[in-house]
């Protein structure tokens, strides 16, 4: 079976359509690497980006002073610099004062990579928006179910956790799947830190294939997938999480 693929692609190659992933092991190989690359990116983002969204937005709901002023000057920051430019920030200018480790023979090798650091940049990134998104679902939660909670005998510290945090994520599920779609479409700005992933291996393979235009189209295809699939992803969570009744105008 794989042979046919293969010799399928090869006699579609002959005439014009040069997709070299299919049928040349090591194209193959480096492509697959790249997309493993990436969703490994999407996968540890994704899930840093929520946690930080979720502990800023509970700092801010329950704090005041100093922490709420730190949260904000943080969310101002990256919400309002261009990604690329706070990758470079943390690759480069933080990335230079970084204590150097050995290699196996002795060279000088950094104890954080460049996935550790377009990690590191988009989850601070997207937690900025996560932020916002988990702060906007906190604030839609009407103000009688904390009322409620605290005639049970609840404090201010056990209301919010058991009571409201349930349903703020609840309203905050839609922003959530557009944090996470713009997050999957940001991974390929590690590209500028020599990140492996898919732009910079597809870029690699037109290189020295010159199918640009065949490679360009199965990378939108490979894109239009993910990000669908984090949008399904969602919407089934937010589906299994729905509480009949809730959600309606009237904030019941």
């Amino acid at each position: 079976m794989i042979t046919e693929i293969q010799t399928f692609f090869r006699d579609l190659a002959a005439s014009g359509i040069n997709l070299t992933i299919f049928y040349d092991a090591f194209d193959f190989d480096r492509f697959t690497t790249g997309l493993g690359n990436t969703l490994l990116l999407i996968l540890v983002s994704a899930f840093f980006s929520i946690v930080i969204g979720a502990a800023c937005a509970a700092i801010l709901s329950l704090t005041t002073g100093w922490p709420t002023k730190i949260i904000r000057g943080y969310v101002a920051l990256f919400r309002n610099t261009p990604l690329i430019v706070q990758m470079y920030f943390f690759y480069f200018a933080i990335g230079s004062i970084m204590p150097v480790g050995r290699s196996e023979i002795g060279l000088p090798q950094p104890l954080i990579g460049s996935f550790s650091w377009a990690v590191i940049s988009l989850s601070l990134y997207s937690g900025a928006f996560n932020t916002e998104t988990f702060r906007a679902g906190v604030g839609a939660v009407h103000g009688s179910y904390q009322e409620a909670a605290f005639a049970l005998g609840y404090n201010k510290r056990q209301a919010f956790f058991s009571v409201t945090v349930p349903l703020a994520l609840r309203f905050s599920f839609a922003s959530l799947a557009n944090n996470l779609v713009d997050l999957t479409k940001a991974t390929t700005v590690a590209y500028a830190v020599g990140v492996a992933e898919l732009l910079y291996v597809s870029n690699q393979i037109w290189s020295d294939s010159l199918n640009t235009i065949e490679m360009m189209n199965v990378m939108l295809v490979i894109y239009l997938i993910l990000t669908g699939a984090v949008v399904v992803i969602i919407n089934r969570v937010e589906a299994a999480m729905r509480l009949p009744g809730f959600g309606l105008g009237d904030g019941q």
